[in-house]
């Protein structure tokens, strides 16, 4: 059995053929075709319509198949170049985030007299039971144990262990820490200590002090860590139990340690060391 492609081979062969044919007999009468000519005339000019037709049809399919060739590569070439542009894109709007948030830590470092060192959160400890993050700044920055660490939002933890390039961060929601605080509007004291997730406790809070969900905590400036003033969080739940003197409170941080990237080092004590002291 033949295919349909030898069919169509052998058709475009026979019309070639009888076209070439048609053109070697009335190319040798320069005056109209009759007889024999004529007849073959009448019988191959359909044929010869038909095969320009399918050359034509040819050329067409010719010309797609490298329009197509030609649109991809412009298609290709035009990925590439959106790509490029979108990386770009995204560059500059982490440039535009980086830089509002630089200014708003440089607004904050202007309004605090105390000197500070600017410093980027370079890693954090994945355990469940330790809150601390690794900070780009050690002691040949002038940066000690002991010292306070904040932001604009408020009070980020404490330097526990630093090296010559690095320095290690407590952070207020770990269990071992403790700042000792203050409701800013009613002036009642207590101990805000981590709770081990996203929020803290707020102990020591005398049932008799009036206190509200919402109010502010700040530190009271008496532990010797942080200055006074500097927010701790907002109180979240009250539990006033029938029994003891104490209220049990839950403060929730201003500070959202997921998305923490710069910090402020206070390089100086709250209070200066009296002299004589070493």
């Amino acid at each position: 059995m033949f295919s349909k492609r030898m069919i169509l081979v052998a058709l475009v062969i026979v019309l070639v053929a009888v076209n070439i044919i048609l053109l070697t007999i009335t190319g040798k009468h320069t005056q109209a075709p009759s007889g024999l000519g004529r007849s073959a005339l009448v019988i191959v000019s359909p044929f010869q319509k038909q095969l320009t037709a399918f050359l034509n049809s040819v050329k067409d399919l010719w010309n797609q198949y490298f329009f197509l060739v030609s649109t991809t590569e412009e298609n290709q070439r035009l990925k590439k170049a959106l790509g490029q542009s979108l990386e770009q894109l995204n560059h500059c709007s982490e440039t535009n985030i980086a830089n509002d948030r630089l200014r708003h830590l440089l607004g904050f470092e202007k309004e605090i007299p105390r000197p500070m060192i600017a410093a980027q959160v370079v890693g954090k400890d994945p355990s469940a039971w330790s809150k601390t993050i690794i900070v780009d700044k050690g002691t040949r920055d002038s940066v000690r144990q002991g010292a306070p660490v904040v932001i604009p939002e408020g009070i980020v933890g404490v330097v526990v262990d630093a090296t010559a390039q690095y320095a290690k961060v407590l952070l207020l929601t770990d269990p071992n820490s403790a700042v000792d605080a203050l409701v800013q509007q009613t002036r009642a004291r207590g101990i805000v200590k981590g709770g081990g997730a996203d929020f803290c406790v707020f102990d020591y809070v005398l049932r008799k002090h009036e206190i509200s969900v919402g109010d502010i905590v700040v530190s009271s400036g008496l532990d010797g860590v942080f200055p006074k003033g500097f927010r701790v969080g907002r109180i979240s739940e009250i539990v006033r139990q029938n029994a003891g003197i104490f209220q049990m409170v839950s403060v929730t941080p201003y500070v959202d340690f997921e998305i923490l990237e710069e910090v402020f080092i206070i390089s100086e004590p709250a209070y200066p060391r009296p002299l004589g002291d070493p």
